[in-house]
């Protein structure tokens, strides 16, 4: 599970050019605007809260109100966090001093207080479309799709080669299996039902995905993004609705398919896959050089921004995503 909220250390403070009352500290790899008068200091203990962290009403959030305040398709209310741009530097998050908060006392660096500080991941409201009937959760022979921001990784550590990159979709999550003789549909948390209006079983029957994967006689399951009307305001401009595929999972195994055997399950089903933008990758020495190649143009409407990417080793054994700043400013509301 991704940790929204965690005790991490500043690791460096950097000088803004020309402000006087905010400076950037440093996280892992994210910077975060902070007032000058709060007076964090290097390797201090502090909270953090990442981007798409939605926080509760409580005094401590109180400051927040004025930008932060949202409610969510469950009449939640709260405060959510995401990308803002100050004196031209990037602010992604948002750091408290750890004492502002006694239930987090004795919690230790690194570990996760999102259900201590009763943090959740703002979601927006989904159109009754993609909503569906649960039968219920996401299975659990299935693997959440969830690949974690390279800002939260050892930077260093992730340079295996080869990787090949992929556009990262904004849409929502699809997974399609069989498995023990069962044909399943899931959004990207549950099960669902199969009903007349349900995009994600309209798409499964469309593209005749029942009988493409029992003919692989196995337990597997299909990934991928829709898109389209209706969905996460149609940036790509497509009528009606569609998919693009990025994963195949064998279900027994656990384990997910390499890049060719993906590649090839999708061109002989005629089934369409995530635009590819790389297939022999090699990262850059720094993450903000990563950060800065995830911006450009989306391959399925050059008009839109892309979300960012996603890299994978070619075995497909690792994952992670980087997500294009200009997107976020021009997206997140």
């Amino acid at each position: 599970m991704r940790k929204l909220a965690s005790i991490q250390k500043i690791t460096a403070k950097i000088p803004i050019e020309g402000a006087d009352l905010i400076e950037l500290v440093r996280i892992n790899n994210w910077h975060i605007v902070v007032a000058k008068a709060e007076n964090y200091l290097i390797d201090e203990e502090v909270i953090f809260f990442e981007i798409d962290s939605f926080l509760p009403i409580r005094p401590e959030f109180e400051f927040l109100r004025k930008n932060c305040y949202k409610k969510m398709s469950n009449d939640m209310e709260g405060f959510r966090l995401r990308t803002i741009k100050l004196r031209g530097q990037y602010s992604q998050g948002l750091v408290l001093h750890k004492n502002l908060f006694p239930e987090c006392e004795n919690v230790r660096l690194g570990e996760d207080v999102t259900d201590i500080l009763e943090v959740v991941k703002f979601e927006p409201p989904l159109p009754a479309s993609l909503e569906g009937v649960a039968l219920g959760k996401l299975p659990s022979f299935i693997r959440k799709t969830n690949e974690e921001r390279v800002q939260n990784l050892a930077y260093d550590q992730l340079k295996k080669q080869p990787y090949y990159v992929t556009e990262k979709v904004d849409g929502s999550s699809a997974t399609f299996y069989v498995n023990d003789s069962k044909f399943g549909v899931c959004s990207h948390n549950l099960d669902l039902m199969e009903t007349q209006n349900n995009t994600f079983w309209k798409i499964a029957r469309e593209l005749h995905l029942e009988e493409i994967l029992r003919s692989q006689n196995k337990n597997i399951a299909l990934q991928g993004e829709l898109y389209g009307e209706g969905i996460q305001g149609n940036k790509y401009k497509k009528q009606g609705q569609t998919i693009c595929f990025f994963s195949l999972f064998d279900i027994d195994s656990y384990q997910y398919s390499s890049f060719d055997e993906l590649k090839t399950f999708c061109s002989t089903s005629n089934l369409p896959m995530v635009p590819i933008i790389d297939e022999n990758f090699t990262l850059p020495q720094t993450v903000e050089e990563m950060i800065t190649y995830a911006n450009g143009k989306s391959k399925l409407n050059e008009q839109s921004k892309r979300e960012g990417i996603v890299l994978r080793l070619l075995d497909s054994s690792e994952s992670f995503k980087v997500i294009s700043n200009e997107f976020l400013l021009k997206f997140e509301d």
